[in-house]
């Protein structure tokens, strides 16, 4: 079983009495079933940010789909063996930065986040969540892909090599943004960075995954499937459970360079 970081257990906490201040748990169940069908039927509205668009949506995506993020990540970087060793994360769509501290957190010390997301809450909540950690990092509002700020890596110079992360982000993309941004992953892999793409596992939902996935391996990198079984908090159990979700189960499909 892959060990929960320091910090883990401090993060939910916080999570939990901040969301849960003026919200039941049985609301945020609530709200989390309406997340779950967004997700599911209509994931266009994710494009802007429609997940975060109430109170409960919010509360139900922090304590529900940012502690499994968290969880995913490390057991893929740790079924990967992905090398370790101080890097800067690039959390592109961070979201609350769930995904880009369970990386900072296993390539170990010296480790920073940066991540970027349009929507202001996602901002402040990435914030909290490097907070939590005790991690270095910063976190700015840019639009994903465009030129001002949407694509941190591009230019960056330095010793510290980078670790680019797109959890559950490029699906979100137009197509004229995805097809500009395979090529500059690639080169950004070609000098030296990490690069690690994740997606849910169901392929109607991205029908560019396969061209993708032979550019990736092509250039040398993996194209992966998972199942997971996460030990989780019991407040992400419990909602779930009233949602009627197997929160412990996790799926998905990475790139990897």
């Amino acid at each position: 079983m892959t060990q929960t970081p320091p910090g883990f257990d401090r993060w939910i906490a916080d999570i939990e009495a901040r969301h849960l201040r003026d919200m039941t748990p049985t609301e945020v169940a609530r709200a989390l079933r309406a997340l779950s069908s967004t997700y599911v039927e209509r994931r266009a509205r994710l494009s802007g940010r429609g997940a975060f668009d109430t109170a409960g949506k919010r509360a139900a995506y922090a304590l529900y789909y940012a502690p499994r993020r968290f969880q995913t990540v490390t057991h893929v970087l740790a079924a990967l063996a992905a090398d370790a060793g101080p890097l800067i994360i690039d959390d592109v769509g961070c979201g609350t930065g769930a995904a880009g501290a369970a990386w900072a957190l296993y390539a170990g010390a010296g480790s920073s986040l940066h991540g970027i997301d349009a929507h202001p809450w996602a901002v402040e909540e990435t914030r909290l969540t490097l907070k939590s950690f005790d991690l270095r990092g910063e976190v700015k509002r840019a639009v994903i892909g465009s030129a001002r700020g949407g694509q941190p890596w591009a230019d960056a110079r330095g010793a510290q090599p980078r670790g680019i992360l797109f959890s559950y982000t490029v699906n979100e993309l137009s197509d004229d943004q995805r097809a500009a941004l395979l090529p500059a992953l690639l080169a950004a892999a070609a000098r030296g960075a990490r690069v690690l793409v994740m997606e849910p596992l169901s392929r109607r939902t991205s029908p560019w995954w396969n061209r993708w996935a032979d550019a990736v391996t092509g250039a040398g990198g993996r194209a992966d499937e998972w199942r997971f079984t996460l030990d989780l908090a019991d407040i992400t159990r419990r909602l779930g459970r009233a949602a009627g979700l197997d929160a412990a189960s996790a799926t998905g499909r990475t790139l990897y360079l």
